[in-house]
């Protein structure tokens, strides 16, 4: 919710680039900082950590499937068309709705018909306190209002930041605004890691990661047809779909074991603070 109110805040004052920025960054953010710090923390207290490979396989399945989307619109932007543009709108138009639908279904496995293929064993202390279901809801209720009501303010506060720090949009929406905006769940993840629930660790990393990619970057185009001053396609700048594919293909590969430790973890952050030093010293546009 957090990212998908500070993107429609974006989206509203048609700062496309940094939308766009910010639906990359997050994918990329999720499936290699947020999932590599966790290995990381998590390895550092226990030597070797275990966790459910199916949930990693469906989730880096989903990203896979959904990257493969990016690059249509990619492709078709290289094309010499008279109607280039109302052909990539067209096109990620009718991608959004095929990737709520592939959501929908990947949803529909991992909760419904093959829920036994995700269970995990629980490794929480006995007697772990846990909130009541009400007030769980009231408060995420209550956040996601305040987060609401700030979000504005942040878009229009992050750029002015960003330029007075000689950051480009595409910096500030793929770093900047992707960390702030999975900050709770970061929270989350790295104390689950410590605590040996790296199930729920890999969960929240690369199911937040497809989350974005098949439903949060989707909707975003359809409601783009109503709040934005034109509607947005799914056209990503080539360095920002090349950074979501080397993501989406290393996660893959990492979670395929089952089994992690604290190196791992690091070489996966180290990835991606190379993209974050390539994208701030080399930003799009001035490769040409």
């Amino acid at each position: 919710m957090t990212e998908l109110i500070i993107a429609i805040a974006a989206l509203q004052a048609g700062e496309y680039m940094l939308v766009k920025a910010s639906i990359a960054g997050a994918i990329v953010t999720n499936s290699l900082f947020m999932l590599g710090a966790s290995f990381l923390l998590g390895g550092l207290r226990h030597h070797v950590q275990e966790y459910n490979r199916a949930g990693g396989r469906l989730y880096s399945a989903l990203l896979l499937m959904a990257t493969v989307a990016l690059l249509a619109p990619a492709a078709v932007a290289d094309l010499d068309l008279a109607q280039g543009g109302m052909v990539s709108q067209k096109l990620s138009a009718g991608l959004a709705v095929l990737l709520i639908l592939a959501y929908g279904l990947g949803l529909l496995f991992s909760l419904k018909t093959h829920k036994e293929l995700f269970a995990s064993e629980d490794h929480g202390k006995p007697g772990e306190e846990t909130w009541p279901t009400g007030l769980a809801v009231g408060t995420l209720l209550a956040v996601t209002v305040l987060v609401a009501l700030v979000s504005e303010i942040f878009v229009g506060s992050v750029q002015k930041a960003g330029e007075t720090l000689g950051m480009s949009p595409a910096f500030v929406g793929f770093i900047i605004v992707s960390l702030v905006g999975a900050a709770a769940e970061m929270a989350v993840a790295f104390s689950a890691a410590r605590k040996d629930r790296l199930d729920l660790s890999v969960s929240i990393a690369l199911g937040s990661a497809s989350q974005i990619a098949l439903f949060v970057a989707p909707v975003l185009v359809l409601l783009s047809y109503v709040v934005g001053p034109k509607p947005m396609d799914l056209q990503f700048w080539p360095g920002a779909v090349t950074m979501v594919m080397i993501a989406t293909v290393t996660s893959c590969f990492i979670t395929t074991s089952g089994r992690s430790a604290w190196f791992v973890g690091a070489l996966l952050v180290f990835i991606y603070a190379i993209f974050a030093l390539t994208l701030y010293v080399v930003p799009p546009g001035t490769q040409a």
